[in-house]
């Protein structure tokens, strides 16, 4: 089992930055891939990002692109979205997750573990 515990969410003005960390704990070795999904109320959760927990390879929805970014520090078990030039549309929980493979990382039925998810709301 892996456990993950999301942290950083808050309020911000749109054009604002916030960090979201997200801490993993247990069986860590079989994590290939970190990733990041949010939903929106009413909303289907979706893809935000994904990086590669060994070589550290990125990959974005178009949404974010440009405007957020994914790291890992392995020392410390930690995946960090740094999310940048906040819209009220990107107004959502944020929730972390882990998989086992490295296919298809914007699919969420690929990822068997997840945090509790974290709340990010933009003003406008």
């Amino acid at each position: 089992q892996v456990q993950l515990v999301e942290s950083g969410g808050g309020l911000v003005q749109a054009g604002g930055s916030l960090r979201l960390s997200c801490v993993a704990s247990g069986r860590t070795f079989s994590i290939y891939i970190m990733g990041w999904f949010r939903q929106a109320p009413g909303e289907r959760r979706e893809f935000v990002a994904a990086i590669d927990w060994s070589g550290g390879g990125t990959y974005y929805a178009d949404s974010v692109k440009g405007r957020f970014t994914i790291s890992r520090d392995n020392a410390k078990n930690t995946v960090y979205l740094r999310m940048n030039s906040l819209k009220p549309e990107d107004t959502a929980v944020y929730y972390c997750a882990a998989s086992p493979r490295r296919t298809r990382v914007d699919s969420r039925g690929q990822y068997d573990y997840w945090g509790q998810g974290t709340q990010v709301t933009v003003s406008s």
